[in-house]
């Protein structure tokens, strides 16, 4: 396995982070733990939950599996560094959601209770909140931090504009202020690429891409659905709009002799401001697929190729668009 510092801190963390979204919902508690046990072997210490994952379940059912596992010993909270997230809406009261220091502490207090640990390493705000300021929210987090239950602080689905902000205004406290950012990026979903990345890269964040496959879409999707005629209706109709480039995808990394997922994931790990994209495996030989992505390096033409196919912004804001 191979690690790096998350963001400008001493904190190292494996190149894939293990996302645990579908824990529960979708993939059973057994075969959830097999999923963290086989990562741990594998060498990744870095798992993502949140507060609101739980689906059908219900909140909270993702974090409370997560901490059932944790509860069984062999040094695995040790071992791990845990990231989960706050701002979701946890309940019918009226400040049961967003990023007032009411909601942050009484958020953070639940889910140390359900992940059954005494603190987490990396505490993620789930989406910027434009009605709380942010005195108030960092004021929350540094008496998190100060009580050791939240060792550092990350931002997720933000604009670069709110980076800067947040992280302008945790320095005249004194106060590290956020050290990543969770954000949608894939080869189809490039945006991020005008403006949070310069911005992580300039403040010292790492970025941690969700959804690295594109909902699967960038997973080999036609060879996996028999050109999309298995797939559901939902899958079928997200497809089309896709087809022209997945063909084109398949065939190239057909010409690479490459898994489409390992390809897309060798993508974002070419990225020097990429940490360590978020996967979501549900079998362990997904989970072992992810993880042959760290020996792949991608030629020049090969990024080139892609490049073609799924082209981005073609370069930061405002050159992207603007002399």
């Amino acid at each position: 396995m191979q690690y790096r510092h998350l963001g400008r801190t001493g904190l190292k963390v494996s190149r894939l982070c293990l996302g645990t979204m579908n824990f529960g919902p979708l993939t059973s508690e057994a075969d959830s733990f097999s999923i963290m046990d086989g990562a741990l072997e594998q060498g990744i210490n870095f798992f993502d939950t949140a507060d609101v994952y739980g689906g059908k379940l219900g909140n909270g059912a993702t974090e409370e599996l997560v901490g059932r596992w944790l509860a069984q010993g062999g040094e695995r909270r040790e071992k791990i560094v845990l990231a989960t997230k706050v701002y979701g809406s946890m309940g019918d009261g009226k400040n049961d959601g967003k990023l007032s220091a009411y909601h942050i502490r009484s958020a953070c207090h639940a889910s140390l209770r359900r992940l059954k640990t005494d603190h987490i390493d990396l505490y993620q705000m789930h989406h910027i909140d434009r009605d709380t300021p942010w005195e108030e929210i960092w004021q929350a987090m540094e008496t998190l931090v100060r009580e050791g239950k939240v060792l550092y602080v990350g931002s997720s689905n933000f604009a670069a504009w709110n980076i800067a902000q947040a992280n302008g205004v945790a320095s005249h406290r004194n106060f590290l202020g956020l050290v990543s950012e969770q954000s949608l990026y894939n080869l189809a979903a490039r945006m991020i690429e005008l403006e949070v990345i310069p911005c992580c890269a300039n403040l010292g964040l790492g970025v941690l891409p969700w959804s690295p496959l594109n909902g699967g879409m960038l997973g080999g999707i036609l060879e996996k659905t028999d050109g999309g005629r298995r797939a559901t209706k939902m899958v079928q109709a997200r497809l089309e709009s896709f087809r022209p480039q997945i063909e084109a995808y398949e065939a190239l990394c057909r010409d690479l002799e490459t898994p489409p997922g390992q390809v897309a994931l060798a993508w974002l790990l070419a990225n020097p401001t990429v940490t360590a994209p978020i996967i979501g495996p549900r079998t362990l030989a997904q989970l072992e697929e992810a993880r042959s992505a760290l020996e792949i390096e991608l030629d020049p033409s090969a990024i080139e190729k892609l490049d073609e196919i799924w082209p981005g912004p073609g370069n930061q804001a405002p050159e992207a668009y603007a002399w």
